[in-house]
């Protein structure tokens, strides 16, 4: 685990380029097309529209992932994972004593408006 901080940027060349925001998962499903476990959700960001994201968040169970609120960054271009497309990078964290790569969700705390941007 790295111990060391990333040197220090300003605002207006990293957090404010970023357009992050809350989106609802309408459509969860294991994925069976990718090496290891994966999720494919479909994500409603609002007037944003609806965006596919995969991800490794598969320690939770379906049933628990739709319907969810999630964190995502809109504007990154679209990230091929083997053979899969996807267009929106939900945001996560390390699952406690998970494998390498597997995660569970940045989400807001309470219910709150799809599309609202984090800041």
């Amino acid at each position: 685990m790295a111990t060391e901080l990333k040197p220090t940027v300003s605002f207006e060349e990293s957090f404010e380029k970023l357009d992050i925001r809350v989106g609802r998962v309408t459509e969860v499903q294991l994925e069976t097309g990718t090496r290891k476990p994966t999720y494919r959700m479909v994500i409603d960001f609002g007037k944003f529209g609806k965006r596919v994201s995969y991800g490794r968040f598969t320690q939770h169970p379906v049933d628990e992932v739709q319907g969810r609120l999630v964190l995502g960054v809109l504007n990154f271009p679209p990230k091929e994972m083997d053979g899969a497309v996807s267009e929106v990078l939900v945001l996560g964290v390390q699952y406690p004593k998970g494998e390498s790569g597997e995660a569970t969700f940045v989400s807001p705390a309470v219910d709150t408006r799809i599309g609202s941007k984090l800041f």
